[in-house]
C-alpha cells in the first residue's frame, strides 16, 4: 500500500507516528510524509519516509492561505495517490479531507485533541466548526483520543454517517522509555514538559513553583518546552524570565532527550485546560514516575487519583500546590509504588503496539 500521512510539523510526524511509519516499513508498505519541512524533515527520510514539503500556518485563519493549502494538498494528493491518507491537526484534517474528497481517496482523521477551536467563543471557533462538519462529512474513519472529546466534538459537529472510534492516543514504546535510575528525592524535583502556551497550565505552574519555593527552598521546578510567543496563547519571554530570575524555575529550553530529564524527576506535572491524551504524561508513567495533572478530558485517563498520581482542578494554582505538598511529603517508598502503577498501567492501556494494529486494521477494512 502507499500510505500518505499529513500533519501541521515534521516534528509532529517523528515524534507522535514514528512507530507506526516504522511498523508500515518493516510490512513493505510505502509512507509519505506531507508536512513543512523543519529539521525533522530529513529524519523521516533516513527513516525510509518520501517526504513532500507544504506550507502549513500553524496558527491562524487567513482564508487565502487556507484555500492555497487546499489546492497544494490537492494538487499533492494528485499526484502521490496514496490509498489511504492518515491526516492529524486542525489544518490538514480540514482541507486535506476536502481535497480527498475530489479525489475519491480514502482518509482516516485523528483528532488529537480539541483545543482552543472548543474552549474558546468567538467568530474564528464557529468557522472552524462549519468547516469540521463540511470536511468531515464523507470521511471513512475518525478517531479521537477519549470518550469526552469524541462526545463533544460529536455533539458541536453532529455527523451521523461518519464513523469514529476512540484510540488511547499515539501510544508509548514501551522498550524506548524505561526508568534507569530510582526516583530523585529528597529533595522533590518537579518537572513539567510542554510548549508555552496558556491552555497547558503554565502560569499554575509558575506561580505554584513560586509559592512551593518559599516554603520547601530545596525543592526543584523544572520546565521543558518550547517558547511561542508568536502563538495568540503563548506565554511571553518577559513573563517567564520573572519566574527564572527570582529562582523560582529552572527553564531547560527544548531537548529531545526528554527521557534524560524524566528519569532525573521525582515527578512529572501538567495542569493543562484540555488535552487529546498527553504523551509527556504517557512518558512519565512510562518511566515509572509519578503524575500530576488535572481533572479535565485528556488528562484524567492517565492517572488514577492516588495510585499513580494525583488529579487537581483545573485553572487553580492552590489546588496544583495541594497536590505538590503531598508529593513532597510521601515517604520514598510509596513514591516507589506510585511510579510502578503507572509503569503498569501504561503497559495494559497505551502501549502504541495497540495503536499501530488499529490503524492497520481499519485501513485493511476501508480497501477491502
Amino acid at each position: 500500500m502507499r500510505i500518505a500521512i499529513a500533519i501541521n510539523t515534521s516534528w509532529n510526524i517523528y515524534n507522535f507516528r514514528a512507530g507506526l511509519i516504522r511498523a508500515l516499513l518493516d510490512q513493505k508498505h510505502e509512507v509519505i510524509a506531507i508536512a513543512p519541512r523543519d529539521e525533522y524533515s530529513q529524519k523521516l527520510i533516513d527513516m525510509g519516509c518520501s517526504f513532500y514539503p507544504v506550507e502549513i500556518s500553524g496558527t491562524g485563519t487567513n482564508p487565502f492561505a487556507d484555500f492555497k493549502l487546499f489546492l497544494t494538498l490537492k494538487r499533492l494528493y494528485s499526484d502521490i495517490r496514496p490509498d489511504i491518507i492518515y491526516q492529524y491537526t486542525v489544518k490538514p484534517n480540514i482541507y486535506g479531507s476536502f481535497a480527498a474528497r475530489t479525489l475519491g481517496i480514502p482518509v482516516i482523521n485523528n483528532v488529537s485533541g480539541l483545543g482552543t477551536v472548543f474552549l474558546n467563543k468567538g467568530i474564528a471557533p464557529k468557522i472552524a466548526k462549519k468547516l469540521y462538519k463540511w470536511s468531515f462529512r464523507k470521511v471513512n474513519l475518525i478517531f479521537f483520543q477519549n470518550g469526552d472529546d469524541q462526545r463533544d466534538f460529536l455533539n458541536q459537529v453532529p455527523l451521523p454517517e461518519v464513523r469514529s472510534e476512540v484510540i488511547p492516543g499515539s501510544g508509548i514504546n514501551l522498550e524506548h522509555f524505561r526508568a534507569k535510575h530510582t526516583l530523585s528525592t529528597p529533595p522533590c524535583r518537579f518537572l513539567m514538559i510542554s510548549r508555552l502556551i496558556l491552555d497547558k497550565g503554565i502560569l499554575e505552574y509558575l506561580d505554584a513553583a513560586r509559592a512551593i519555593r518559599k516554603q520547601y527552598p530545596q525543592t526543584e521546578f523544572q520546565l521543558l518546552g518550547q517558547l511561542d510567543e508568536n502563538h495568540a496563547r503563548g506565554l511571553k519571554k518577559e513573563l517567564l524570565d520573572t519566574y527564572i530570575n527570582d529562582g523560582s524555575i529552572q527553564y531547560l529550553g527544548t531537548d529531545d532527550a526528554v527521557q534524560t530529564h524524566i528519569d532525573l524527576a521525582t515527578c512529572v506535572v501538567l495542569p493543562s485546560y484540555r488535552e487529546g491524551t498527553p504523551k509527556t504524561l504517557l512518558e512519565a508513567a512510562a518511566m515509572s514516575r509519578p503524575i500530576i495533572t488535572t481533572d479535565a478530558p485528556g488528562c484524567r485517563e492517565v492517572v488514577l487519583d492516588g495510585q499513580n498520581g494525583y488529579l487537581c482542578q483545573v485553572k487553580s494554582s492552590t489546588d496544583l500546590q495541594h497536590k505538590i505538598r503531598k508529593i513532597i511529603d510521601m515517604n520514598p517508598t510509596d513514591l516507589q509504588k506510585m511510579g510502578t502503577c503507572g509503569r503498569l498501567m501504561v503497559e495494559k492501556k497505551f502501549d502504541e503496539q495497540i495503536i499501530i494494529q488499529k490503524y492497520i486494521s481499519e485501513t485493511h477494512k476501508i480497501l477491502d
